[in-house]
């Protein structure tokens, strides 16, 4: 059988990949991993799988927007981390869903439910719903999967202070100060997260409203921010000269 995964994370990834390679419900021939919703359309241009693990937001989009580029007849598995938008797809699927963080038993249940519906699957009522689904609006991202030693863990919106890049990589500070690793950019994170919460300060940090525990103005071109808890790097936090005006407007909203 051959499986393809469409998820950027590649923490999620190389999990999914390695819970599949252990389990013995379903004889796995193949993994295809598509890091994007370029690369999935590409590959259904000319090629095909048995089963589809698919997160629901990719950096470079909705990953049901691959359905109006490429046809599709192949029973899916949705990935995502938000709950409601999980419970939606539920409804709509004869397919299962997995819900990030989800472990091992999840993987085998909905793996289990594949093996059951696999030779009666009609994919038409699949397509309607991704169209009604697709019609609905997107959701912003409310949980955030880090790697904690070798698990994985899930960091709430309301936990998170801020995301800060340095060098290659990009962080992620709770308010409790523990720090992570994220597997994204600064640049495609800032389009998943809820407007209302976060906003891009500056190129290197994008900030919780909640983590502000002071607004310095030093002049009308240069606004310095305190953070609590302080970030790691010893830096001072400054609104780009071109945001001021659009932040303190979203602080003040």
């Amino acid at each position: 059988m051959k499986i393809a995964i469409i998820e950027d994370e590649l923490l999620a990834v190389n999990y999914l990949k390695n819970l599949l390679d252990k389990q013995s419900i379903v004889p796995v021939t193949e993994v295809v991993i598509l890091r994007s919703k370029k690369q999935a359309i590409d590959f259904f241009e000319k090629d095909s799988a048995d089963l589809l693990f698919m997160d629901i937001h990719l950096g470079d989009g909705m990953s049901l927007e691959i359905f109006e580029h490429a046809e599709l007849f192949t029973p899916i598995i949705f990935i995502t981390a938000f709950d409601e938008y999980a419970i939606r797809v539920f409804r709509h699927f004869t397919i299962d869903y997995l819900l990030k963080p989800f472990e091992e038993e999840d993987l085998h249940k909905a793996l289990q439910k594949f093996v059951s519906i696999k030779n009666n699957f009609d994919a038409e009522p699949l397509l309607k719903s991704i169209s009604s689904l697709q019609q609905s609006g997107e959701e912003v991202m409310k949980r955030f999967m880090v790697r904690e030693g070798n698990k994985l863990k899930s960091i709430n919106e309301e936990d998170t202070a801020y995301f800060f890049a340095s060098g290659k990589y990009l962080f992620l500070t709770t308010k409790d100060h523990q720090t992570y690793i994220y597997d994204d950019t600064i640049k495609d994170i800032i389009q998943k997260l809820n407007p209302d919460v976060f906003f891009k300060v500056n190129r290197k940090f994008i900030i919780n409203k909640k983590a502000i525990s002071e607004i310095i103005k030093h002049s009308s071109q240069k606004v310095e921010l305190k953070l609590f808890p302080e970030p790691e790097v010893n830096t001072g936090v400054f609104i780009s000269k071109r945001q001021i005006t659009e932040c303190l407007s979203w602080l003040n909203s």
